[in-house]
């Protein structure tokens, strides 16, 4: 018995001498006693999607397992198809060390970026919207020639023109009304991603002297809806638009006693030519519905859209009539109609406009028409704080012809 409890007491001297040595042993002389466990290591692939390229392409380059591919494709499906890739678009796939698909990214566009994720569960999809940095700066200059010129094609500068024009469209004809020296100013949303300027958002606020008289606009929310007023808080939106296209010129008015280039005789010419490039997009003037869509006659290709209080507008020569736009149709302002073109009797692309009131002809350019509706009442104070405010900033800002964001890169 004496032996037995000896034995018991070196063994129990054993085990605990093994622990201390195995606490006090370095990380070195552990890691062969704990087996330690491998972190995994990943990396990316990125680049454009090419013209023509497919998803289904780029893993065959990369020699990815294509059975990940259908999953995520069915993951993805009603989120965004992965057929629906467009050239020049950004796309980032992170791989683990075995060579699968950790996550997938592509920009649908600058605002939506389509996530894959690898779960435990298999593939899911979402939509992710990017968080830009806003700034609002302020941008103006003097016309020289044209909207689009003075404000220079780079760094979103034309799409900030057409956005200045869409806002007074229903007071100015940047063709006809514009002239040299004419001011503009802007107060805009400017968006940057990691410090760097990506885009133009919203103008906020924007001032165009023309020929010396002075437009005022400035945005303003009411019941979830943003909108353009004047610096009355009325509506700048009218019945009809003062033109139906962007960036053109007049290339024939409206006459009782014209002579046709073709026909060489003299007769009324009761509409607006306006020369445009082939394939110029058209929009109708004012909210109505189509009572005319197809070919008539020396008009070509037509759409006649009928308004309210008896006005009609007639869109001639298109070279195509857009997508759905059928008879019986109702339309909104500013959507989308067709486009410039040359077909029936004309002898180069442009579009013939045309507005008649009890099938009587007009002109399009000497007709007054009302103005929108106010605001309430009760949003007026608020209104003439933020008014106040951007004229306040536009009348201390200097401006020197035109300073657009200078630290503009298309990379994502």
């Amino acid at each position: 018995m004496r032996k037995g409890y000896i034995t018991a007491i070196i063994f129990i001297a054993l085990i605990t001498f093994s622990s201390f040595h195995f606490i006090n042993n370095t990380p070195q002389q552990r890691k062969n006693v704990i087996q330690t466990v491998k972190t995994p290591e990943y990396r990316a692939i990125a680049g454009n999607i090419k013209t023509g390229e497919t998803l289904f392409d780029i893993f065959k380059k990369y020699k990815l397992k294509v059975h990940e591919l259908f999953q995520m494709r069915e993951a993805s499906a009603n989120v965004h198809r992965l057929r629906d890739l467009y050239p020049g678009q950004p796309y980032k796939i992170i791989l683990d060390d075995s060579n699968r698909i950790n996550s997938f990214s592509y920009w649908i566009n600058d605002d939506t970026i389509l996530n894959i994720m690898n779960t435990p569960e298999g593939f899911c999809a979402e939509k992710t919207v990017v968080q830009y940095e806003k700034k609002i700066e302020y941008i103006g200059g003097a016309i020289n020639d044209n909207l689009v010129s003075s404000i220079e094609n780079k760094n979103g500068g034309l799409l900030l023109a057409i956005q200045l024009s869409d806002i007074f469209a229903w007071d100015i004809d940047f063709t006809t009304d514009i002239r040299n020296n004419d001011v503009y100013k802007i107060a805009v949303e400017c968006l940057y991603l990691d410090g760097k300027f990506k885009k133009y958002g919203n103008i906020v606020a924007a001032e165009f002297i023309n020929n010396g008289q002075t437009f005022q606009a400035y945005r303003y929310e009411v019941n979830g809806k943003s909108d353009y007023y004047n610096e009355e808080g009325k509506s700048l939106k009218k019945a009809f638009l003062k033109a139906p296209l962007n960036f053109r010129r007049i290339s024939s008015f409206f006459s009782k006693g014209r002579k046709h280039p073709i026909l060489k005789i003299c007769r009324p010419h009761y509409g607006l030519d306006y020369a445009a490039p082939p394939g110029t997009p058209v929009s109708v003037s004012g909210e109505g519905k189509v009572v005319f869509s197809g070919y008539k006659g020396q008009y070509g290709k037509l759409v006649v859209v009928k308004h309210r209080k008896g006005y009609n507008t007639y869109y001639g020569h298109l070279s195509k009539i857009a997508k759905g736009i059928k008879t019986g149709r109702n339309i909104e302002q500013g959507q989308l109609i067709g486009y410039v073109g040359s077909t029936g009797l004309a002898t180069g692309p442009h579009l013939h406009y045309e507005m008649r009131i009890n099938n009587k002809p007009l002109n399009p350019l000497s007709i007054k028409i009302p103005r929108g509706k106010s605001l309430p009442e009760k949003m007026m104070a608020d209104f003439i704080r933020i008014r106040n405010e951007a004229d306040t900033q536009f009348a201390s800002t200097k401006f020197e012809n035109i300073t657009l964001a200078k630290s503009y890169t298309p990379d994502h």
